[in-house]
């Protein structure tokens, strides 16, 4: 899945888990038929949980907690097993690892208006100077700018962008030469060692296999 905000894009793979903060606009997009398990939080349930939206990994005990869930009585007691088991999970979702699967927005407005339309249509050809001509802002403005607001330079943000405008492509079958020559890479190989690098998985295995029936 890919998860959006005003902020920025998430990229979900099989078997990790996105999260978002009570209250925070998003929207969903499913690249491929999947399953997945919600669990709602009410806000001020417990201040260690990230204020911020993240991608996250899943550990056998906090998958099983999750599955758990939904067998559990609501509303439950104080002491009760079920009050336990949603303890456990809150603090496992607070300490779970953080994937570097995030496509930041900046707050300047006509940059983030940028970095947006960039997203829904990457273009190999463009520049760094493309764009500070674009947004009639000087290298050094941009390229400061650009790294305080998202966390990333600008050339680690638009790699991982062009990864990301790849998913839906991925998960409608097109052919991954085809995917790795629009997005400006040699070969297939070389799209796929980056994919990897950026999304921990090769795009073989990124989307589930169909099932057979």
């Amino acid at each position: 899945m890919v998860v959006g905000t005003e902020t920025g894009r998430w990229s979900v793979p099989p078997e990790r888990a996105v999260w978002i903060p009570a209250g925070m606009q998003h929207d969903v997009t499913a690249l491929a038929h999947v399953s997945t398990r919600s669990v709602y939080i009410e806000r001020g349930v417990d201040d260690d949980l990230p204020g911020d939206c993240r991608v996250i990994g899943i550990s056998a005990l906090l998958r099983q907690l999750l599955l758990e869930t939904a067998d559990l009585p609501l509303p439950f007691e104080h002491g009760s097993r079920a009050d336990l088991i949603f303890s456990l999970l809150i603090r496992e979702i607070a300490l779970a690892p953080i994937l570097p699967l995030e496509i930041p927005f900046p707050a300047h407005a006509r940059l983030a208006s940028r970095c947006k339309a960039y997203l829904e249509s990457p273009s190999p050809h463009e520049t760094i100077d493309d764009w500070c001509r674009d947004l009639a802002m000087s290298r050094r403005t941009f390229t400061r700018r650009f790294r305080s607001q998202t966390g990333m330079s600008f050339a680690i943000w638009r790699r991982q962008a062009s990864i990301f405008s790849a998913l839906p492509r991925l998960a409608a079958g097109d052919a991954l030469t085809a995917i790795a020559f629009d997005l400006g890479y040699e070969s297939a190989s070389a799209f796929a060692t980056m994919f990897k690098r950026v999304i921990g998985v090769p795009p073989s295995r990124y989307l589930p296999a169909p099932v057979a029936g």
